[in-house]
């Protein structure tokens, strides 16, 4: 085991088969042959743009998809690595109350009483910065930014090390979005945190982010430093990405 590690993923292949109205299939790369790490209390970013494969390349790391289609390996050191999704309304059961989404990962556990998970559940709404009255209140009556907040205490109840944050703010106006990251930014601090932090949005990873993976057509096409791959970028695909963001400055 290796002790500066939270995760290493090697040689990771995730293939579909695409089916003609023949019912003839071709297999399709959807992520192709992709090896990166991530150290503990890293932030490595996970940049591309929409259906590159940052999507797929994560639920493969999380084990979220049938085992056929996915070749490599993948090495966790921590224990009950989560996923804060991009749209909490996605994550969150609407028919139940904060306080029900937040208890049932707890209640599978099976480790803590009715008293233990309703202290744990109120110690984790404030470390999210939501008032205990929340466990009365069910997804449809919160703003976004409060639903993401829930979403991430939903992925932190059962204190894991490791989350992968799948465009967690791009749902959210420019304001909100700031809260949110300096949220992530704090609970990494107080809960030893490591994250994958996947986006599009090359300006959100560098202000984030340690380190960053550019990645195209399901490929790793450049990985470095935030400071390396935005000051001196190698790939003209990583070219192009930044070249856009200053275009709208």
């Amino acid at each position: 085991m290796n002790s500066e590690r939270v995760l290493e993923v090697e040689h990771l292949t995730v293939c579909y088969a695409d089916t003609n109205v023949f019912g003839r299939g071709t297999g399709y790369e959807a992520v192709h042959d992709v090896s990166f790490y991530v150290n503990h209390g890293e932030v490595v970013g996970l940049v591309g743009e929409s259906g590159c494969g940052k999507s797929t390349l994560s639920k493969a790391i999380l084990g979220m998809l049938p085992a056929k289609n996915v070749t490599g390996t993948v090495t966790h050191y921590t224990k009950r690595p989560q996923m804060v999704f991009q749209d909490p309304r996605s994550s969150l059961n609407p028919a139940r109350t904060v306080g029900w989404i937040l208890e049932e990962p707890l209640r599978i556990f099976g480790k803590y009483d009715a008293a233990e998970r309703r202290r744990r559940v109120a110690d984790m709404l404030a470390r999210v910065g939501l008032e205990e009255s929340y466990v009365n209140q069910k997804p449809a009556q919160l703003s976004g930014g409060q639903r993401q907040r829930v979403a991430i205490a939903l992925a932190l109840i059962q204190r894991p090390r490791f989350i992968i944050a799948d465009e967690p703010v791009s749902a959210l106006d420019v304001t909100i979005q700031a809260q949110v990251l300096d949220l992530l930014w704090d609970l990494r601090r107080d809960l030893d945190l490591s994250y994958l932090f996947i986006s599009h949005d090359l300006n959100v990873v560098y202000s984030i982010c340690d380190r960053v993976l550019v990645m195209q057509d399901g490929r790793v096409i450049e990985s470095g430093t935030v400071d390396q791959v935005y000051d001196r970028p190698q790939h003209e695909y990583t070219k192009k990405l930044l070249q856009a963001v200053r275009d709208e400055v």
